[in-house]
């Protein structure tokens, strides 16, 4: 069996669980920091809020928005639109728009008019166009889907690069699939619904598919990315003639064709030679969201067929083609707003990968490491404020790390998408949660501790007190200026020894009171009892300007009250009490002495050894209280008489003894009794005036 005393050695000490509790505070942003998966509820949408914070109007020179819009389809007619169209459309905007290249964010799984199909076939053969074909990414669909015939693999896939897997696909029919540059425009929501993020590369059967954006990237860079001939069948045609157009983006509300034509002409994009690498998170690159859609040049298909826009308005851009047209339900949630066209998300991912390519996006922080270094600073600064400061006082301090956290991580946010911005607040949560009620409840403990303590020998007006001061630990040794009495009874053992039991200890019980009531009453600090005396001090634990004075006019209430008991005990035929008390002040260390298994409140130095010796010297004077030479210089409400040199045992030098002349006392006090008498008097005299 194990001992009691080895359990309480095993039991962690206040402090060991305080910084117990940090290090769990600081685990609780390391783990979402460093692992994937373990993110809080509240992290996407804590960041949606800094994406909005950050989010700017200003035009993007780069995009070019070709919307398929209500008043297009109101025009030209409902969807599908003839492939002859669409390609008119594609021409115009590579001719007359001098547009750098076209992705259309458009599925045709059939084929369409044999003139169009074979226009846009060569276009996209023989011309920066793109087409797209989306994936699908469901784990649950009862039959896999599968339309249309796959293209644009890329010849390679990218090494040390995550892809997304899918599970089946909506794709263009065969003639289109031939094309080189194909990209996905198949995305997978969080699970709130919203989107933000999307697969840069996709892997099905063994290849490697780029996205919509990417692949016009490297279109446009000159970069070749089809695969030696399409790896799948045709397969029997499960999307009927009016599937919408697939696009994954954010809407926004579109530019008039009066906006486009007053916009002043951009410079052409500054394009790179080489295809865009791809990021590292290739499988779900995070969308940046800095511009919203008001940023973005948007112009209506139909006046692109019609010629009413200004060329140089859209010369040397990237264009992307797609619908924002509610009745083509190609609607999704962004952090932005809970409705928006997919378009708009297509634009905003083009803008992140030119923003990457070109140097243009901000310089990279490392966010997880200034999260895991902000919450050890203050975890470390709590567990030092902790038993320093009050319960309210540390959870202020902490809701102002919180808020700082806050500030910081709208900063951070700019610079890192993959760090947690919600960790660090866990770990302030987890420390108002946990560490501050601990420390209030070791606060309270100590409280009781000490009230408990300094109840037994301290007077409850100093108690009081001390718990209305700034003292950290009040009963802490600390040297401090103090008066300390000391009395006893003269000839205690003849007093008691004719007595029986319970008579002695009843005189005991009744001299004692009548030593500790001045004490306690003039706010003395009781020491310790010594059998039939006891040890007083003033100025401890709370300094006080006239610990002197009080400590005097302690010992005249105790001679006083010994005279009453002693006159009582004459009357029944006991010999007289008489009290010896010496009272000496100066410097001495008072505090909280002792060990584990008991401890107690005391007074230790020179002063206190002479108060001693000026007691043990009251026996050869006929006075009751001796005084040293140290409280007649700090008293300042009493008067002495001195009695002379004497050589105290310890002492090297001869001491000077002193009494209290109480003549002073007896002329004051008939002084006082006229003067209360005076006004009786008077009062007399006017009543029967």
């Amino acid at each position: 069996m194990i001992p009691a005393s080895a359990l309480r050695s095993l039991r962690p000490s206040p402090r060991q669980l305080r910084w117990l509790m940090a290090l769990v505070a600081l685990l609780l942003t390391v783990v979402p920091e460093f692992l994937p998966g373990h993110g809080y509820f509240a992290e996407e949408w804590l960041r949606d809020r800094y994406i909005r914070l950050h989010t700017t109007n200003a035009p993007e020179p780069r995009v070019l928005v070709v919307d398929i819009d209500e008043a297009s389809l109101a025009t030209l007619g409902s969807w599908p639109w003839p492939s002859s169209r669409i390609a008119d459309l594609v021409e115009m905007l590579l001719t007359n728009y001098n547009a750098r290249g076209v992705a259309l964010d458009i599925v045709l799984p059939k084929a369409g008019d044999p003139d169009g199909d074979t226009r846009l076939a060569l276009l996209a053969n023989h011309g920066p166009l793109v087409l797209a074909q989306a994936f699908d990414y469901s784990a649950t669909r009862p039959e896999p889907l599968r339309a249309g015939v796959l293209g644009g693999a890329l010849a390679a896939a990218p090494a040390a690069v995550s892809t997304q897997p899918a599970t089946g696909y909506l794709a263009n029919h065969a003639l289109l699939a031939q094309a080189p540059h194909i990209g996905n425009i198949g995305f997978i929501p969080d699970p709130d619904g919203a989107l933000r993020r999307l697969p840069l590369l996709t892997s099905f059967e063994g290849r490697v598919y780029p996205a919509l954006t990417q692949a016009l990237l490297d279109c446009c860079a000159g970069a070749s990315t089809q695969a030696s001939a399409p790896t799948s069948a045709e397969a029997p045609a499960q999307a009927s003639a009016n599937t919408p157009p697939q696009a994954s983006g954010k809407a926004s509300p579109q530019m008039s064709p009066q906006t486009s034509h007053q916009a002043p002409a951009q410079a052409s994009p500054q394009t790179s030679s080489q295809p865009a690498p791809f990021p590292a998170d290739a499988a779900a690159t995070r969308i940046d969201y800095r511009r919203d859609w008001s940023a973005y040049t948007v112009v209506s298909a139909a006046d692109i067929l019609a010629g009413r826009i200004a060329p140089d308005g859209a010369s040397g851009r990237l264009a992307l083609v797609g619908s924002s047209s509610l009745s083509l339900a190609d609607r999704v949630t962004t952090p932005l707003a809970a409705n928006r066209p997919g378009l708009g998300v297509q634009a905003t991912m083009l803008s992140t990968l030119l923003d990457r390519r070109d140097g243009n996006a901000p310089a990279p922080w490392p966010g997880r490491w200034i999260a895991c270094a902000y919450t050890l600073l203050l975890a470390a600064l709590a567990s030092y404020t902790m038993p320093r400061l009050s319960a309210a006082r540390n959870g202020l301090l902490l809701g102002a790390g919180a808020a700082l956290w806050l500030l910081l991580a709208l900063a951070v946010s700019a610079h890192d998408a993959s760090f947690s911005p919600s960790a660090p607040l866990a770990s302030v949560a987890f420390l108002l949660a946990f560490a501050v009620p601990f420390q209030w409840q070791q606060t309270q403990h100590r409280s009781r501790y000490l009230l408990d303590t300094l109840r037994q020998y301290v007077a409850p007006a100093v108690v009081s007190e001390l718990m209305r001061s700034d003292l950290k630990d009040p009963l802490a040794p600390r040297q401090l200026d103090v008066t300390t009495l000391i009395a006893d009874m003269e000839g205690y053992t003849s007093q008691v020894e004719a007595l029986p039991v319970d008579e002695a200890a009843k005189l005991t019980r009744d001299f004692l009171e009548c030593l500790t009531e001045p004490v306690i009453a003039n706010q003395g600090t009781l020491d310790k009892y010594t059998g039939d005396g006891l040890v007083a001090f003033w100025g401890a634990p709370l300094p006080h300007p006239r610990h002197a004075d009080l400590a005097l006019d302690a010992a005249q209430a105790i001679v006083r009250r010994v005279r009453a008991l002693s006159q009582a005990r004459v009357a029944q035929g006991w010999p007289p009490l008489r009290v010896r008390i010496g009272i000496e002040s100066g410097l001495a260390m008072a505090g909280d002495f002792g060990t584990a298994f008991r401890s107690i409140y005391t007074a230790v130095g020179d002063s206190v050894n002479t108060a001693a010796r000026l007691e043990q010297a009251a026996r050869d004077y006929p006075h009751d209280v001796i005084v040293g030479a140290g409280t007649v210089a700090r008293a300042t409400g009493h008067q002495f008489l001195p009695l002379g040199e004497r050589l105290l045992r310890g002492k090297e030098k001869p001491t000077t003894l002193y009494t209290i002349d109480t003549t002073i006392d007896t002329i004051n006090d008939t002084h006082n009794m006229a003067e209360r008498a005076a006004p009786s008097t008077t009062g007399v005299r006017e009543r029967h005036a």
